[in-house]
């Protein structure tokens, strides 16, 4: 289930919820902010980090990621109304 786009103040974020039932079992990224170089290389850290928190959690409730407040942020966001899309 794809989540909303969660605007945030260096781009929309957004994320792709896989379930096998209710289970969480990969969160796939939609979109990130990449205009700026710095963007990329936050996100390329956080992605995947902010990913094992959702998939340790089995929710949208995550650590925030030092350094990618926004980025967390929007990640969560997205994650939380694909549950909500979902029923989960």
């Amino acid at each position: 289930m794809t989540g909303d786009a969660i605007d945030t103040r260096y781009g929309a974020v957004q994320v792709k919820v896989v379930l096998t039932g209710k289970k969480i079992v990969d969160v796939v990224t939609v979109q990130v902010p990449d205009r700026e170089r710095r963007d990329r290389e936050i996100n390329d850290q956080a992605v995947p980090l902010l990913r094992q928190e959702v998939l340790t959690a089995q929710s949208a409730k995550i650590d925030n990621i030092s350094g990618a407040s926004y980025t967390t942020y929007g990640y969560a966001w997205s994650v939380q109304s694909a549950l909500d899309k979902a029923g989960v």
